[in-house]
């Protein structure tokens, strides 16, 4: 396992993230905490140490197992991310949303239940829409400040309020946002029109959550293989069985599996970007891990883009135009070089 620093820090982290959220078998499925814990074993076995959990997943029980496995081993030798913002109760307005009252809150439960003192990375798990900027980052350094929290960082929220945020913290001098987690895969690239150009700007490291769309990058859907997404679901339209198409097809010229490509394309999209991977079963993440050794040349990579493109709309597609570009740039577009 290689290692890459995590945004605009000096937090070393692997190359790959190994989400939790199937910790727990609450809803009728996911791993027990011997599962559980077998899956942190394998994954800190191969030099794994980034782990993402999150207040509300399985009611709590990942970040407890997580707590119960890290009380036994070298606490150190983890970067463990988790989030608040998600109600883990309904018993008032306030147990849930990005407000302050929330974020102590819940950070202060998740501190209980990973038994730890400190969280390396806090996100905000989704942006509601209410919460004054201002509030957020102040609450975030604040537990900086406390030594509860190490960094902080955002998840699933317009690219036009992190860039506000980072910009807001960068002034007054409050902590500023390590890693954006938002939806990415070859079936979901709607993050490319702003949300990682954004980050790229900011020195902000991306880590796509779902990088292979609930499952049907694997291919299984094709070959009718029963797994949780619904017919209904937009990840097994026909576009979508296409875009699949074109990973197996890749996979099966590689000798890999396809979840090994369409994971290797989130990760050579960027340096800065770094998948989370989940499992339910330890013999899954070893599966997932051999995609360390896959590489995919330039001509994977056309393939695959060609295949998953999306209108990027406007601004974008304008400045592509070709007439745009010349005017622009006198001609010398081709000739600079670009950040």
């Amino acid at each position: 396992m290689k290692y890459k620093l995590l945004g605009r820090s000096g937090l070393k982290v692997s190359e790959l993230c190994l989400g939790t959220m199937g910790f727990g078998t609450d809803g009728g499925w996911g791993a027990t905490k011997e599962e559980s814990f077998s899956i942190l074993e394998t994954f800190a076995n191969a030099g794994g140490n980034f782990i993402d959990t999150a207040n509300l997943y399985k009611g709590g029980t990942s970040e407890t197992y997580i707590g119960d496995f890290m009380s036994a081993v070298d606490r150190d030798f983890f970067v463990v991310a988790t989030k608040y913002s998600l109600k883990d109760n309904t018993t008032n307005p306030n147990a849930s949303g990005n407000n302050r009252k929330n974020m102590m809150r819940s950070v202060e439960a998740s501190l209980k239940r990973l038994k730890t003192d400190f969280i390396d990375v806090l996100y905000l798990h989704v942006w509601d829409n209410l919460t004054p900027v201002d509030e957020i980052l102040r609450g975030l350094d604040d537990l900086i400040k406390q030594g509860k929290v190490n960094y902080a960082a955002i998840s699933d929220t317009p690219a036009w309020v992190v860039a506000k945020a980072n910009t807001m913290a960068e002034l007054m001098g409050w902590s500023q946002f390590v890693a954006l987690q938002v939806e990415y895969s070859l079936l979901q690239r709607t993050p490319e029109r702003d949300l990682i150009p954004m980050a790229k700007h900011f020195g902000i490291t991306v880590t796509p959550w779902a990088p292979l769309a609930g499952g049907a990058l694997t291919g299984k859907y094709l070959k009718g293989n029963p797994g949780r997404l619904k017919p209904t679901s937009n990840r097994i339209t026909g576009r979508s069985e296409e875009i699949t198409k074109v990973v197996v097809q890749i996979a099966d010229e590689l000798g890999v599996q396809p979840a090994h490509v369409a994971l290797k394309w989130t990760m050579q999209q960027s340096h800065q970007s770094i998948p989370v991977v989940g499992a339910t079963s330890a013999q899954q993440l070893l599966e997932n891990l051999a995609t360390i050794h896959v590489q995919l040349t330039d001509s994977h990579i056309e393939q695959l883009n060609a295949a998953s493109n999306i209108v990027l709309g406007f601004p974008n597609d304008f400045f592509n135009e070709e007439a745009v570009q010349f005017n622009n740039f006198g001609g010398f577009y081709g000739q600079i070089a670009h950040r």
